[in-house]
């Protein structure tokens, strides 16, 4: 795909939680870029020149901080390849979903991108991690491409949710997502939750096109990540709605080319980078706090992500989320509030002993939308797809603080409705977003 400008609205809703009904107002007039797909190569020494959003987020001074030491990931992705340079003793241990070889090797390059993303090292000029210190655990699940040249096992991502859940690793990061539902898919991702793990996934890359978003982002549960390029500005391609969460870098971003690891391509990492550096922003907050619970390091990204001047504090934009990611900010800065360790920022409900290793996954019930009608400023009213059509404008916003170079850009004010979305259907296998 070429790389193309355009006009995009940007779409705010009054503050809510995840998936219950929210009223928007939209802000106009800010161009986007968005390149997704094959590009030029990269030879690595070329590649950390290439990061602009370490600069951007004040990389080096997080990291007299802290490292992401003590902190482990999941990247439940294609496989990872524990053997480029910048990889070597950041993977431990992982698991073969796919129950294909036992091995977790990459077989595209996706999974070991996202993994330099979060941990790398640099080591031979390779891509460096925003978390150097955390560790990663791979655990390998199929694509289409997979499954046409090997029997897998259907149940391969739920199933190493679950994994994920059981083991010691804090952060779990799905740069992968399918358009349907997965009722097994769902109910690991509340059982992950359950166990105090802090789930990050990518919302998708169709944001300019049919603009669906993707599942397990969409489960209350997860942490939906949106793409923005290095203007503060949400990519074109990324997909908004009330899926979001918040944001993080995703344009510019080199990736590894495919299963050979002979080079990296130029071009954008989309919400799979994106997602990548939210996991690897929760585990820098997390390292700093030990003591706190995924609820706690959740609430502290919200309160000090990045937001412009006109955007009204307690807003959640569909674009952005609750803003841009902004470690340094909640670290160094102390900003945010962790708040109470039992209590949800992405539902409002409470998670039995803050998420503890002994709690059960949580009730059906706690799964499901909030009704309208009982959401403050609401009237009950909804649109065709059970969206709440009352709308607000928004106003002045709190300081964005000292990351102010990722440049968040935000115009003029027109109401508009909240976008619809959401589908049921039968399972259907993944793709990298």
């Amino acid at each position: 795909m070429t790389a193309g400008m355009s006009q995009v609205r940007k779409q705010f809703g009054s503050y809510g939680f995840r998936r219950g009904p929210l009223c928007a107002v939209a802000v106009i007039g800010a161009s986007m870029l968005g390149t997704i797909g094959a590009a030029p190569e990269a030879v690595a020494a070329d590649v950390q020149s290439k990061q602009w959003y370490l600069d951007a987020m004040s990389a080096d001074e997080i990291w007299k901080s802290t490292t992401g030491e003590g902190i482990k990931i999941v990247v439940i992705d294609s496989g990872v390849n524990a053997s480029t340079p910048s990889l070597k003793g950041q993977v431990l241990k992982g698991l073969d979903a796919t129950e294909t070889d036992g091995k977790t090797d990459d077989f595209d390059g996706h999974g070991t991108t996202i993994a330099e993303l979060i941990a790398g090292t640099g080591a031979g000029g390779g891509l460096k991690g925003l978390a150097p210190g955390a560790k990663i655990i791979p655990m390998r699940v199929a694509d289409e491409e997979f499954e046409k040249k090997h029997k897998s096992e259907p149940l391969d991502n739920s199933n190493a949710i679950r994994a994920a859940a059981d083991g010691d690793a804090q952060i779990i990061n799905l740069s992968v997502g399918g358009e349907f539902v997965d009722p097994y898919e769902k109910e690991a991702v509340e059982y992950a939750q359950s166990k105090g793990k802090l789930i990050f996934a990518a919302v998708g890359n169709t944001g300019d096109k049919a603009n669906k978003a993707l599942y397990p982002a969409k489960y209350p549960e997860a942490v939906g990540v949106a793409a923005s390029d290095s203007d503060g500005q949400v990519a074109k391609y990324s997909v908004h709605g009330d899926v979001v969460d918040i944001a993080a870098p995703g344009s510019d971003i080199p990736y590894w080319c495919d299963e050979t690891f002979t080079k990296y391509c130029d071009g954008d990492g989309g919400t799979s980078a994106a997602t990548a550096l939210a996991s690897a922003s929760a585990a820098l907050i997390w390292s700093a706090n030990p003591d706190w619970t995924a609820n706690q390091v959740l609430r502290v990204m919200f309160e000090s992500a990045g937001r412009g001047d006109d955007w009204k504090p307690g807003t959640v934009s569909n674009y952005l989320g609750h803003g841009l990611v902004r470690p340094n900010v909640a670290i160094n800065r102390g900003v945010g509030k962790p708040g109470d360790p039992d209590l949800s920022p992405l539902t409002n409900e409470r998670t039995a002993a803050g998420g503890s290793a002994d709690a059960g996954a949580p009730s059906e019930e706690s799964a499901k939308d909030d009704d309208a009608a009982s959401k403050p400023g609401s009237d009950g009213a909804k649109d065709a797809d059970g969206k709440d059509t009352d709308a607000v404008a928004a106003g002045s916003a709190e300081d964005s603080g000292d990351d102010s170079q990722l440049g968040l850009i935000l115009g003029g004010v027109a109401l508009v409705a909240v976008l619809a979305g959401g589908a049921f259907a039968v399972v259907r296998k993944r793709r990298t977003a």
